[in-house]
C-alpha cells in the first residue's frame, strides 16, 4: 500500500499528531499543545533527538506566546519514552487503535510510581468546589451519585495542590524527587515569565504583584528554566554506565552556573517499578542530576504552611491562621 511505513504529521495550535501505518502495527501519537509547557524533559529524553524546544515569545517580561515542542516525523520511532516521562501527561499513543506504550510494554522502561488517593472520610465536602477549582489539570470532578470526588488518574500531573486545598484528604505521590530554588534578586527586572508558564502554582504572582515560590507544588518539569531569559551554562563530561553487565561510556551534561540562575530545578531520582535496561539507564543519565541525597519537603509540615494555602485560588477565604 502506498505510504505504508511513512509517518504522517498534522500540526496546529492545539495538537501535534503523528501516524504511521505498518504491516501489522498502526501507530498514532498525539501531543496536546494546549497543556504542553515546553519543558526540559521531552527534548532531553528522546534517544533520537526527534523532539525540539520551541521558544516562547516574551514582551516586557511576560509570556505572549507559549513555549512548546516540535517533532521531527522522520526521526520519531514511536518508542514512547517521551510519553512515559511527560510531567504534564499531554502525550497519548495507540497501537492498532488500543492505548499502548511500547517502551513500557516491552519492559525497556519501567512504569513511574505515582498516585493520587482521596480519603472521603477525612474530607469536608464544603471544600469540594475549592478543590476542583484549584486543580490546574482539571482532572478532579464531583460524582453526584456516589457523593465523592474522583480523579482522572492518567491525566493527573501530581502537583499536590489538592492535598493542601482538601486539608489533607488527598494524598499525592510524585514520581520525581528533587528541588526548586528561586533567587529573586537575580531576576531580570519586571520579568514574570516563569509564573506564566508554570503548570502548577509553584511559581506564581501574589496579590502584591510579586513573584513567589510555593515549592511544594513543583513537579520538576523545568519549564521555568526553559523560559527564563538567563540561561544555564552547560559543560559536557563522560560518565560510565552499566546494564546487563556491559559497561558503556556516555556523554553527559551538567549546569555550571546554578548559583547565577534566578530559578533552578534539580531532579535527583525517580520512583519506578524494577527494570534493568540500557535504555532506562541512558534516560536517567540524561534527566537526573548528580545530587541525590537531600530530603524532600515533609507532607505534614507542608499541609500546615500558610503560604501554600494562600497561593491557591480563593485560598485566603480558607485561611484560618492567626496573623
Amino acid at each position: 500500500m502506498h505510504g505504508r511505513g511513512i509517518t504522517k504529521k498534522v500540526k496546529n495550535e492545539k495538537e501535534i499528531i503523528l501516524e504511521r501505518a505498518m504491516v501489522t502495527r498502526h501507530y498514532k501519537m498525539r501531543w496536546n499543545l494546549e497543556y504542553c509547557v515546553g519543558c526540559q524533559l521531552g527534548p532531553s529524553i528522546c534517544p533520537f533527538d526527534a523532539i525540539t524546544h520551541v521558544d516562547a515569545v516574551l514582551e516586557d517580561g511576560r509570556m505572549v506566546q507559549k513555549q512548546a515542542v516540535d517533532i521531527d516525523a522522520e526521526k520519531c520511532v514511536f518508542c514512547g519514552e517521551c510519553m512515559e516521562m511527560c510531567p504534564v501527561s499531554v502525550i497519548s499513543m495507540t497501537v492498532n487503535g488500543e492505548p499502548e506504550n511500547p517502551v513500557v510494554n516491552y519492559e525497556a522502561f519501567p512504569e513511574l510510581v505515582q498516585s493520587t488517593v482521596f480519603d472521603k472520610q477525612k474530607f469536608d465536602m464544603k471544600r469540594k468546589d475549592f478543590v476542583i477549582d484549584n486543580c490546574p489539570a482539571k482532572v478532579i470532578s464531583y460524582d453526584e451519585k456516589e457523593k465523592t470526588l474522583v480523579v482522572d488518574d492518567p491525566h493527573c500531573i501530581r502537583c499536590r495542590q489538592c492535598e493542601v486545598a482538601s486539608d489533607g484528604a488527598f494524598h499525592v505521590q510524585q514520581p520525581w524527587k528533587g528541588k526548586i530554588e528561586l533567587q529573586r534578586d537575580l531576576c531580570v527586572e519586571g520579568c514574570l515569565a516563569c509564573a506564566d508558564i508554570c503548570p502548577t502554582r509553584a511559581l506564581h504572582i501574589d496579590e502584591s504583584g510579586e513573584l513567589v515560590l510555593a515549592d511544594y507544588y513543583c513537579i520538576k518539569c523545568g519549564a521555568c528554566m526553559q523560559i527564563c531569559p538567563i540561561k544555564p551554562e552547560v559543560e559536557e563530561y563522560e560518565a560510565e554506565v552499566e546494564a546487563y553487565g556491559v559497561k558503556k561510556t556516555m556523554q553527559h551534561s551538567r549546569i555550571t552556573n546554578s548559583d547565577k540562575l534566578p530559578v533552578y530545578v534539580e531532579r535527583w531520582r525517580v520512583n519506578h517499578t524494577p527494570v534493568l535496561s540500557a535504555a532506562w539507564t541512558s534516560a536517567l543519565l540524561r534527566l537526573a542530576d548528580d545530587k541525590a541525597g537531600m530530603v524532600e519537603i515533609d507532607r505534614k509540615r507542608a499541609l500546615k504552611r500558610r503560604d501554600l494555602l494562600v497561593a491557591l485560588k480563593g485560598g485566603h477565604e480558607h485561611d484560618t491562621t492567626e496573623e
